[in-house]
């Protein structure tokens, strides 16, 4: 049997070593603390960062602290080199599908698969520099890197340099699951944390996990050229998604080329002559597979370890991750946390918020909370699927009476000039009223639209305002209007509809 292959490293070229200089200078040297701290930020991923900027801003004495890298999950092997990728991935559909748009596609459509990941470690180190070590020293903030432990209820220490505070934020993020599979570790598999190190295209490719992370990649790595295989243990894919936009999703990795097996459980995993054999129960049918790179999706653990939270008096929820209250107050009252590592809803979006709530009621005796936040997601499938709110499933266990309002994109007139068609706008407002409770958007750039609907809510906007807001035309976005005029016309009863004609017979 072959030995296990060694995870890839990245490409040491002038992105990366630019990159290292913005997020890990190997030239730092962690400043002399400061007697005592308003606030220490351990974690300099978005929550982290977001926390120690605003902090900084509203003149606090800060301290932000960082094992490894500046930006943490979402700058170095998360949302930027996952869309930076997936735009790349696009355009390579596009041309192959380009008779839908009435041009002639490309006779031969060579992938040049290293010069994507050059695209995605150029950016990434582009971005890195809105992060950088020497911009957050400049406004202020103490940058320390190194291991880190809590060593008191208001001190700790970074490579045993004590640090006093009054308040502290926990935002060390979260790391990928690797499922408990026989054999998987000993065969070597691929995470977002090091997928994106790849330069060469995986020519066979087993993605385990349909949830947003493993949707996104299989679909880049299929339209990039590798024979994907998607496995989930569930009868789709995106479970907590409204079960017409999953199946859409179903249907374009259909049209995509992926296999996609649903139900279906990876038993084990074996190596024969340097080849990955995947061993598959669905039902009571077992089958096998042979790959040679398998990536894993499906879920992410809170990091913890290491930081004796027992000396601070943190403790951890059953999941593993740090308990908060709504404040997102921990167990020690001078000491809160934000981002991956306490919330649920593991985005970006949601850890920069939490962060900003943390701060202000750690450093102002705030009281925000974090169940009054309306947070939108969004995974970035072609077509994307996007959502914020309830779901109707939710609403009617909460007792919420609901009525939703639904456009396919067909009916729009953007969208048929796109030939993006196969998508919809759905809206649920609160029996009765024009109160938004939730929406989902199915479109190719459904991220972006549901920001509209997000606003509306947060502002207290309902779809009777909405039906009077004019959208340039044609945009795709005239879907959410034509939503709200549904609504509108919900409310011509028979009624009303007698009464006007009376009016209009005068």
């Amino acid at each position: 049997m072959s030995p296990p292959p060694t995870p890839p490293t990245t490409p040491q070229d002038v992105y990366e070593r630019e990159r290292l200089a913005h997020v890990h200078p190997e030239t730092w040297r962690n400043p002399t603390p400061a007697e005592r701290y308003q606030l220490v930020i351990v974690g300099a991923g978005p929550a982290g960062l977001a926390a120690a900027e605003l902090a900084a801003a509203l003149g606090a004495r800060v301290a932000l602290i960082e094992r490894h890298l500046l930006g943490g999950t979402c700058l170095n092997n998360g949302c930027v080199p996952s869309k930076t990728l997936i735009r790349t991935a696009r355009l390579y559909a596009d041309m192959r599908d380009a008779r839908r748009y009435g041009a002639q596609a490309p006779a031969d459509i060579p992938v040049d698969f290293a010069a994507a990941m050059e695209r995605v470690r150029r950016i990434r180190s582009h971005l890195g520099g809105g992060d950088s070590v020497r911009k957050l020293a400049a406004a202020g903030v103490d940058v320390f890197f190194g291991n880190m432990q809590f060593t008191g209820a208001d001190t700790l220490t970074v490579n045993d340099e004590k640090l006093c505070f009054d308040k502290a934020i926990i935002a060390t993020g979260a790391r990928p699951h690797i499922p408990d599979i026989a054999g998987l570790r000993e065969a070597g598999c691929l995470t977002n944390a090091n997928v994106f190190n790849l330069t060469e295209l995986p020519r066979r490719l087993l993605v385990i996990g349909g949830g947003p992370l493993g949707c996104e990649l299989a679909q880049a790595f299929s339209r990039l050229g590798a024979q994907v295989t998607i496995v989930q243990d569930k009868p789709l894919f995106l479970e907590r998604e409204e079960r017409d936009a999953a199946q859409m999703l179903s249907d374009a990795f259909a049209r995509d080329g992926i296999e996609v097996r649903l139900n279906t459980r990876v038993t084990a995993v074996r190596v024969v002559n340097g080849e990955k054999l995947i061993d598959m129960v669905s039902d009571d049918y077992h089958s096998t597979i042979a790959v040679d790179v398998i990536l894993t999706g499906v879920g992410r653990l809170p990091n913890v370890e290491g930081l004796n939270l027992e000396a601070a008096g943190v403790s951890l929820t059953h999941a593993g991750g740090i308990t908060v209250d709504d404040h997102l107050r921990t167990a020690n009252p001078r000491i809160f946390a934000a981002g991956d590592v306490c919330l649920q809803q593991q985005y970006t979006a949601t850890a920069t918020a939490s962060a900003h709530i943390a701060v202000r009621n750690a450093l102002f005796g705030g009281r925000q909370r974090l169940s009054d936040l309306i947070v939108p997601w969004c995974t970035y499938t072609d077509p994307e699927i996007a959502h914020v709110g309830l779901y109707v499933r939710e609403a009617n266990r909460q007792g919420i009476p609901v009525k939703t309002f639904t456009i396919p994109l067909h009916e729009i007139d953007r969208a048929v000039t796109d030939s993006e068609q196969g998508g919809f706008v759905k809206i649920h407002v609160r029996e009765r009223s024009d109160e938004i409770l939730g929406a989902t958007i199915v479109a190719l750039h459904a991220g972006s639209m549901i920001n509209e609907i997000t606003l509306a809510m947060v502002a207290g906007i309902g779809l009777r305002t909405l039906s009077r807001v004019v959208h340039a035309y044609p945009t795709q976005g005239e879907a959410i209007r034509c939503a709200a005029d549904a609504w509108n016309r919900t409310r011509l009863t028979p009624r009303i509809r007698a009464r006007l004609r009376r009016w209009l017979s005068r």
